[in-house]
């Protein structure tokens, strides 16, 4: 019998652990570990800051539902990872040994790349569930207020730039249910060298038509955006021009600030020698095999992708859920072809599927393969969007609680598109 541990609980390690449970049987052990002892469905928290959701909307106990399908579950923080041991040392001094380790961590939120930023300094994030409260908390002392300047967007070195997009429409659309919105002033403020950019060099027709939603809702925006130090209500931001040299500072007052960090890896991953690249993401290859350690596997946000091209403020890749799941289905055939004798030959697809809400219209995107040339580029607008949004959340959670190992997005998002196969 081989032990399988899963490294993370998120929207990758929770399908991970279902997927190895089902391919597997029951003569592995299969054994997840989280820092939290509760998932979080990350793409709703946008909602969660502006008090659509709450924490009981969106979470669950992990335990419960893994304990079900015979699948071990530890809430503990990973502090050490010893491949030449094969083992993992936990907060509290537990060991837990291996023989194939499934690393779907996600990131380090890095705040600390910016002096004053994150929910310890003087801006927020909804990166987790905790971070859309602490906001949420915020800006209803905002709306008591009355006024102010709402500034929403991403530092250096984000690959994750939807959600951005998302919160600032959402805010939009929420001051203009509570008709406040003429009485806030708001700022996109983003390390994007234009608009729509999103981290894939755009997507179709994104960047005209998100300059559009952001002209038509009223929303100033910089580009190739640097922020270099946040202070309270003011974000301290230097602009570039094409060729990297500096065209413009700006020092803007804020009343609210939503700033999407850059990602790390963990500390416990990042410090394994030749198993990650500076930034501490994982080296994998088209198995989703890490070259060095071979019995070590990695899935989702956690995975080394070079930037899409270089760009005066520096950007990373973004890694959207369809990606993730492809990324997960190919570790878990690899592992389990493994454990059978057989040679690992599953590899992922690298296609980028993403809905974007924006309070009461949304727009949808396919990048199909993420990296250009493509043979598909489709960015479309339209009020489904918010609904698929709200039934795909619904559906995510239910299929988590059920143990499902179904592919939730080739069996939802994709038919919610019309796309049959890609």
């Amino acid at each position: 019998m081989a032990h399988v541990v899963v490294l993370g609980a998120g929207t990758g390690g929770m399908p991970a652990a279902y997927e190895l449970r089902d391919a597997l049987g029951s003569e592995h052990e299969i054994t997840v570990i989280n820092e939290r002892d509760y998932f979080q469905f990350v793409p709703s928290n946008p909602w969660v800051a502006v008090g659509w959701r709450n924490r009981a909307d969106i979470t669950f106990d992990i335990a419960t539902y893994l304990n079900r399908k015979n699948i071990k579950f530890i809430a503990s923080r990973c502090e050490k990872l010893d491949p030449t041991a094969n083992q993992l040392e936990l907060a509290g001094g537990q060991t837990i040994k291996y023989d194939y380790l499934l690393i779907t961590t996600g990131p380090k939120l890095f705040f600390e790349e910016v002096p004053g930023a994150g929910p310890q300094g003087n801006t927020h994030s909804i990166c987790t569930v905790d971070h859309a409260e602490k906001l949420w908390q915020d800006y209803q002392k905002l709306l008591e207020k009355g006024s102010g300047h709402i500034v929403v967007g991403a530092m250096p070195f984000a690959s994750c730039f939807g959600p951005a997009y998302e919160f600032a429409f959402i805010v939009d659309c929420d001051l203009r249910k509570r008709k406040m919105r003429h009485k806030f002033k708001m700022t996109y403020v983003s390390s994007e060298p234009y608009i729509g950019h999103l981290g894939l060099g755009g997507v179709g027709d994104s960047k005209g038509m998100l300059e559009h939603e952001l002209r038509n809702h009223h929303i100033d925006w910089i580009v190739n955006a640097k922020t270099v130090q946040v202070e309270a209500g003011k974000l301290h931001v230097e602009e570039y021009n094409e060729d990297k040299s500096l065209k413009k500072t700006h020092e803007i007052a804020f009343d609210l600030a939503m700033m999407l960090p850059a990602f790390k890896g963990v500390d416990a991953v990042a410090a394994v020698p030749n198993l990650c690249n500076p930034r501490g993401f994982v080296f994998v290859d088209e198995l989703h095999r890490n070259p060095t350690y071979k019995n070590i596997y990695s899935a989702g946000v956690c995975i080394a992708i070079p930037p899409v091209e270089a760009t005066p403020v520096p950007t990373g890749a973004p890694k959207t859920g369809y990606m993730i799941e492809s990324m997960v289905t190919s570790a878990v055939h690899n592992i389990a072809d493994e454990l059978a004798g057989k040679q690992p030959h599953t590899t992922g697809t690298w296609n980028t599927i993403c809905l974007a809400d924006f309070g009461d219209t949304g727009a949808a995107f396919v990048a199909l393969p993420q990296l250009p040339p493509r043979n598909v580029a489709w960015f479309k607008k339209g009020k489904w969007v918010h609904l698929a949004k709200i039934a795909f959340e619904k559906y995510f959670i239910r299929k988590m609680k059920k143990g499902s190992s179904e592919p939730f997005y080739e069996k939802s998002i994709l038919k919610m598109m019309g796309i049959t196969r890609i």
